[in-house]
């Protein structure tokens, strides 16, 4: 069972029904700023800028901002310089978790994500320490009443998926970074909208959490997850789903 792909399907959900729009907002306005000013302000010619395009258009972004985010990345407009940073540490329990971050200010914010990290029973660890744990994979979650296990297999496998896993209540298709936008538009060609779809660090195995852990690292999950230089948090935690629905309600 993966606990990433639960805990993302509960995010995407969470998102269309509280207050994190606007986090969401910031958070995908950085990611097409740094695309386009590490690869140019094309989308056709820069896959990392197009996917968070598409990214932005899923969360009906309005076009004005994804072109002054782009803009900004580019030079045309003026805008904070950001720097990308990966921290590492562990959650309660031991789980590995890796932090992405944004940030116009390193100290301030890693001073930040240290004090959240220590309050909520976790604490930043050494580079190195855990990010050998994570591959980086595409992640797409589909509803299990909408396709059977053999169906979806043919569609996913022919269009470059590496494995599909069985995660509770959805099915969990893993691609390869460059097959995840075949396989989403695939899925989309037969009308299944995933629950969820990114490229992320995928952790090649799972710790498993129950009772007051488990509520204590979703606990520090949302917390890291509301601050506004963190783009990602990724960990190898799993937990029972209803027990997770239950801690992150």
């Amino acid at each position: 069972m993966s606990g990433h792909s639960k805990w993302a399907t509960i995010k995407h959900k969470k998102a269309a029904t509280d207050a994190r729009r606007g986090k969401i907002f910031t958070r995908l306005i950085k990611e097409i700023t740094i695309a386009a000013r590490a690869g140019g302000g094309d989308p056709d010619s820069n896959p990392r800028l197009r996917t968070a395009v598409l990214a932005a258009k899923a969360e009906n972004m309005p076009a004005d901002n994804i072109k002054r985010a782009i803009q900004r990345g580019t030079g045309e407009l003026p805008g904070a310089q950001y720097e990308e940073l990966t921290l590492e540490g562990y959650g309660p329990g031991g789980v590995a978790m890796l932090i992405q971050i944004t940030t116009d200010n390193r100290n301030r914010t890693i001073s930040e994500l240290r004090h959240l990290m220590s309050k909520n029973g976790g604490n930043l660890g050494e580079a190195g320490s855990v990010a050998w744990m994570f591959r980086k994979l595409g992640s797409i979650s589909i509803e299990k009443q909408k396709i059977s296990e053999d169906e979806l297999m043919g569609v996913v496998l022919d269009a470059g998926a590496e494995d599909l896993r069985d995660d509770g209540s959805s099915w969990e298709v893993i691609t390869p970074p460059e097959a995840f936008e075949p396989v989403v538009n695939a899925l989309k060609a037969k009308h299944l909208e995933p629950e969820a779809a990114e490229v992320a660090m995928i952790p090649q195995n799972y710790l498993r959490l129950e009772g007051r852990e488990a509520e204590q690292l979703v606990k520090l999950l949302e917390a890291l997850e509301d601050h506004d230089d963190v783009q990602h948090v990724y960990s190898n935690f799993d937990v029972d789903e209803t027990q997770l629905a239950k801690v992150a309600s």
